[in-house]
């Protein structure tokens, strides 16, 4: 993808459009949640992206990338849904974050993790309607929760944030848990070296 933009202007001087800058961010943002940047990387990056006057200042920010990364063209769904009843489901290990996700779960749990997740927008809003179970959302750092639009009835919430690190994914829960809980945590020993997961 490296190369495309590049080419959607021809010579590197020609001035870069929003879907060049556009498309910039988005390869940034796919090899940052494959770990090939760093957040502090991405976030300098994104700065000089959305700043960048032309094609070549472009080109230079995803110069370091491997194709694969650039070529990677995963489409996140819009909507995604779970439905279980009396059962687990987990996301983990690259899955591709959609825009909004619905979860409807009764008597058993769902798991989404995002410490390898392939995040490809910056928010993600799940739609919860929970019975007598629990989600679990295992979070890195730049992945922010939002549960302020929950409704709790006899449910509680746990929280444990991640290191302070520039927004990656800020995700928004709505909806209501019923006889059950919400978990957020990191997952464990992320980050810090010799520990495990």
């Amino acid at each position: 993808m490296a190369a495309e933009i590049v080419r959607t202007g021809g010579s590197p001087e020609v001035r870069a459009s929003y879907a060049d800058r556009d498309r910039t961010v988005d390869v940034l943002r796919l090899a940052a949640g494959d770990g090939r940047l760093t957040l502090e990387e991405l976030d300098e990056r994104l700065e000089v992206a959305l700043s960048a006057r032309t094609v070549g200042e472009l080109a230079v920010l995803t110069a370091d990338l491997p194709a694969a990364a650039g070529a990677r063209q995963v489409e996140a769904e819009e909507v995604a849904r779970i439905r279980q009843e009396g059962a687990s489901t987990r996301r983990a290990d690259g899955w591709v974050v959609p825009r909004r996700l619905e979860i409807r779960s009764a008597w058993g749990e769902v798991t989404l993790d995002f410490t390898d997740a392939l995040i490809t927008h910056d928010t993600l809003d799940i739609v919860l309607d929970l019975h007598a179970g629990a989600l679990k959302l295992i979070t890195r750092p730049g992945v922010v929760v939002d549960t302020g639009g929950l409704v709790m009835n006899y449910s509680a919430i746990k929280e444990r944030r991640p290191a302070e690190a520039p927004v990656l994914l800020r995700i928004r829960v709505i909806g209501e848990i019923h006889y059950g809980q919400l978990v957020v945590r990191p997952r464990r020993g992320f980050g810090r070296r010799g520990a495990t997961a």
